[in-house]
């Protein structure tokens, strides 16, 4: 098959006829949408999964009979397209052979120098090469990018709104900042960073150790508590440290140090350097417990991490215990916590995992987190601690670490739990901003009303609804604007300053309504002010003209969102102030009804697949390589969409031959010519299960149960039909216009290749098939059948007999009798041996027979639903079909029984002699 040749057809026919416009003409509405892609260049295959679940879902509610509305648009806030730009304008060689081997033209990268262009480019890119050729059905008409004159109104007119509710605030703030770009975000979709999404902004105490000569050697420690258990000073020997004034002290400390805290603090300055060999030797006084201690050199003592000077706790800290092991030991240990279970916490967690060395870096972190966890959870401080004696750890922490600052003795150094790099290449710090602007995200009333519309939606999977309520009860404050080289919009308050990334896309659906009339010329960024955005969002004042009324009658059919789509980045971020502000800012009415959060495509190391990492198979290639309607069966398929799948392409090129096969399959049942028979009434029962299958799955969004019915099931069933010896023509026919109706979502391409040669119109615009009257008993028994004949084959198998008569044994009246109160029972929850010998007791049966079979009986209820059905009768009708298919006489529930097989015969499962 010619896939590409197919997809072109149909996808230029989808466009010339606008089935992807949303019209509002059935009463009932359904609004979608994907989380919109950043501007960072070009998209990979990973990209596409959530992207396809998109369009599966949005056609699927169409043939549902719902009126759809299935925009899209490009985040364009921030630093990616900034970043991208300034790289070609250098020349950056890895860009320009990145953009040239992604078919970029030339003239177009000389271009890319400008922000904007890169918008302009990537836009255009997302639209054609990825979005149509995939089959989306996404409204193109509402396309809009977040850096247009009309989408900053939109996003100015929601911070005003914001400081109408008290919900903006001003207060110093500690915010990740790139020395080239300005600040920049630290989250898990990595919008701004290369590297670095899923950091966190730790708080470290810098405790001042004084030297004979007046200068400090700061310590950086997340534990402040163990002050009291100080035995030495850890200085890389070979490392050149720099002599900072900090304020009225000198502090000797890593030249990387001092870059971070004249970011975070006022009158910081190098003024000389010294080695760490001219350091190692001399001693110091520990503050808050005056005591002398000796400086040691230690290799971990590594100038990027905080001050690049540690202090050792070895009683409690496995990495200082084993550098003192390893250089004999020549200061005691101090313990200064008692843990129940324990006498040295480090020592003995170090000796019970067999810790040689300190170049065991996985294992000594691991017992790192291992004497943390207990001491902090169960830890008490003894006598070595002073007044602080007999109090927790989790108490007296912070009190310990306030007695510290405010005495002069130390102060506050933040800094990232891992490297987090921009995407200019460049090691972003934190910096200090005395006055941030904040959205109040933990004020009270917002939270309460937001966990409790939260609980109301349709959150898919459940376990991410059952989170949300603590991620909102957790989410704090969040600094709302940057300065910097960014897009985005204007501060209202302050035009020096552009809003942050997350912060403007936050209520973004509702810009999609009116993006429509920008992009038809009805409506101009200059008429969209807070009068409009008031009218058409919150009904407030009056219409100026008919556009204004339209707009908003618009938003209020199309509106809430019905199902915000994005990968499981966002569950910590985005999701939750998508409800924060629309709780915050719009009428109940239009909150949002549902979240769907979608896991990853990874790469063979397990790891996220980015651009920026390498290992992005582009899309063009892989939509030609494979077909789209292969990967988005794949996506669909594969796994659930809420678990991490590995891009495989030898598994996508199974799935292509896949449907090679269902379009063969498909031509043959075509060509079927017959009439009716006994095995239709299975064909026909069989397959409205698998369609109830399919809609029950759809309405919980279980795309790989679907597609299983749809694409596996079904077939195998036409395919069982054919070898029973099916026929019906007008049956078929009936069944595969609801097969391709089914696949339509999924495989839209080749779904409609095959409804132009049997129906009429689009099949995208057909009713999804509801299932019709289903026979369990003809399900059951068909079942049955099934099984006997593997039975037979692995009874063939086994014994290696050719057998020309084979003999079926029918299970007695009384075995049935006793399976029916067996399944009553179990539906109680009564399935027990006493319960079942008190049924068969009543029922007048031989109690030395039953007890031989009852805890058969038990078993196969457990396994199955009994439904008691005329077996003999099912195995005559079908004789012919057996004799065929294993060339051998049967004979049903004849006396001729040999081998006595007829004691062993149960309720849908019958002994079976062979001869």
């Amino acid at each position: 098959m010619d896939f590409e040749e197919i997809e072109h057809k149909w996808q230029k026919k989808w466009e010339e006829a606008k089935i992807y416009e949303a019209k509002k003409q059935k009463g009932k509405k359904f609004f979608i949408h994907f989380a919109y892609p950043g501007i960072s260049g070009y998209l990979h295959v990973g990209h596409m999964r959530g992207f396809t679940y998109a369009d599966i879902i949005a056609r699927y509610k169409r043939m549902c009979g719902y009126d759809v509305i299935f925009p899209a648009g490009f985040h364009a806030t921030g630093l990616p397209a900034v970043s991208l730009a300034k790289k070609v304008a250098r020349k950056d060689e890895a860009m320009l052979a990145y953009l040239r081997n992604n078919g970029c033209p030339k003239e177009v990268i000389e271009k890319l120098s400008d922000p904007l262009e890169v918008v302009k480019y990537f836009s255009k890119v997302y639209v054609e090469q990825y979005w149509k050729r995939f089959g989306f059905l996404i409204d193109y008409t509402r396309i809009m990018d977040t850096i247009s004159d009309g989408y900053k109104r939109f996003i100015q007119w929601q911070f005003r709104k914001l400081n109408e509710k008290n919900l903006l605030i001003r207060k110093p703030h500690f915010a990740p900042y790139c020395p080239n770009c300005g600040p920049v975000a630290v989250d898990r979709s990595e919008t701004d960073i290369s590297e670095g999404g899923d950091a966190e902004i730790l708080e470290f105490v810098v405790i001042k150790f004084k030297m004979d000569d007046g200068k400090i050697l700061p310590a950086a420690t997340l534990r402040p508590e163990t002050i009291f258990g100080v035995t030495n000073m850890w200085v890389n020997d070979e490392v050149d440290y720099v002599i900072a004034k900090v304020g009225d002290e000198e502090w000797i400390l890593s030249e990387k140090a001092v870059k971070k805290l004249m970011y975070q603090m006022d009158d910081v300055e190098i003024v000389g350097k010294i080695s760490g060999r001219e350091i190692v030797g001399k001693k110091c006084v520990a503050p808050f417990v005056n005591k002398r201690i000796p400086i040691f050199k230690a290799k971990f003592a590594d100038p990027d991490v905080a001050t690049g000077i540690v202090m050792s706790v070895p009683a409690h800290a496995p990495y200082d215990y084993v550098a003192l092991r390893d250089i004999g030991m020549p200061v005691e240990p101090i313990v200064i916590i008692n843990v129940e279970g324990y006498t040295m916490p480090a020592k003995e967690v170090v000796e019970k995992m067999g810790i040689k060395s300190q170049e065991e870096y996985e294992k000594l972190e691991e017992a790192t987190q291992i004497v943390y966890k207990e001491e902090f959870h169960k830890g008490v401080l003894n006598e070595n601690c002073n007044g602080y004696a007999g109090r927790r750890i989790n108490d007296a922490k912070e009190e310990i670490k306030n007695e510290m600052i405010s005495g002069g003795d130390a102060v506050i150094m933040r800094e990232f739990s891992k490297k987090v790099v921009c995407r200019c290449g460049e090691d972003v710090m934190i910096k200090k901003i005395p006055e941030q602007w904040f959205i109040k995200y933990s004020d009270e009333e917002l939270t309460e009303r937001s966990k409790e519309h939260a609980s109301t939606m349709n959150i898919y999977p459940k376990e991410y609804k059952g989170e949300i309520p603590k991620i909102l009860e957790w989410f704090g404050d969040r600094a709302c604007i940057r300065q910097g080289s960014w897009l985005g919009t204007p501060f209202p308050f302050d035009e020096n300053w552009i809003i942050e990334p997350i912060s403007d896309s936050t209520i973004y659906p509702a810009y999609y309504i009116i993006s429509k009339y920008v992009n038809e010329g009805k409506i101009k960024a200059s008429e969209m002010n807070d009068d409009f955005f008031d009218y058409v969002f919150l009904e407030k004042g009056e219409a100026r003209n008919e556009v204004w009324k339209e707009i908003r009658e618009e938003f209020a059919y199309w509106y809430p969102v019905d199902i915000n789509l994005g990968g499981k980045e966002h569950k910590t971020v985005h999701f939750p102030v998508f409800i924060m502000n629309h709780v915050a800012i719009f009428p109940q009415k239009y909150w949002p009804k549902g979240i769907f959060v979608n896991w990853w495509i990874t790469q063979k190391e397990g790891m996220k697949i980015s651009k920026s990492k390498g290992g992005a198979e582009p899309i063009p290639d892989a939509a030609q390589k494979y077909g789209v309607d292969a990967m988005r069966l794949y996506y669909a398929h594969v796994g659930s969409p809420f678990i991490d799948i590995e891009w495989d392409g030898s598994t996508v090129e199974q799935y292509k031959k896949r449907l090679s096969r269902l379009y063969n399959l498909f031509e043959e049942l075509r060509k079927v010519n017959g009439g009716k028979k006994e095995i239709d009434k299975w064909l026909s029962s069989a397959f409205n299960e698998k369609i109830r299958e399919a809609r029950e799955a759809m309405e919980e969004y279980e795309l790989r149960k679907a597609t299983t019915a749809i694409f596996f099931d079904i077939p195998n069933i036409f395919s069982w039909y054919i070898r029973r010896g099916g026929e019906n023509e007008d049956l078929l026919h009936s069944l595969i216009e609801k097969w391709i109706k089914a696949m339509a979502p999924f495989t839209p391409h080749i779904a409609e290749e095959m409804w132009e040669k049997i129906g009429s119109g689009f099949v995208s615009l057909q009713n999804f098939p509801e299932p019709e009257e289903i026979n369990e008993e003809v399900l059951k028994a068909e079942e049955m059948l099934k099984r006997t004949i593997e039975d037979i084959e692995e009874i063939k198998k086994v014994t290696g007999i050719k057998p020309s008569e084979i003999y079926i044994y029918i299970a007695p009246k009384w075995k049935w009798d006793l399976a029916q109160k067996a399944m009553e029972l179990h539906k109680k929850g009564m399935l027990e041996m006493k319960y079942i010998m008190e049924e068969a007791k009543k029922l007048g049966l031989d109690m030395k027979e039953v007890a031989k079979f009852a805890k058969k009986i038990m078993e196969e209820v457990r396994k199955e639903s009994f439904l008691r059905i005329d077996e003999k009768k099912y195995f005559e009708s079908a004789k012919e079909f057996l004799e065929k298919e294993f060339g051998a006489s049967f004979h049903i529930d004849a006396e001729y029984d040999p081998a006595n097989r007829r004691q062993n015969a149960m309720p849908l499962r019958p002994a079976i002699y062979m001869e």
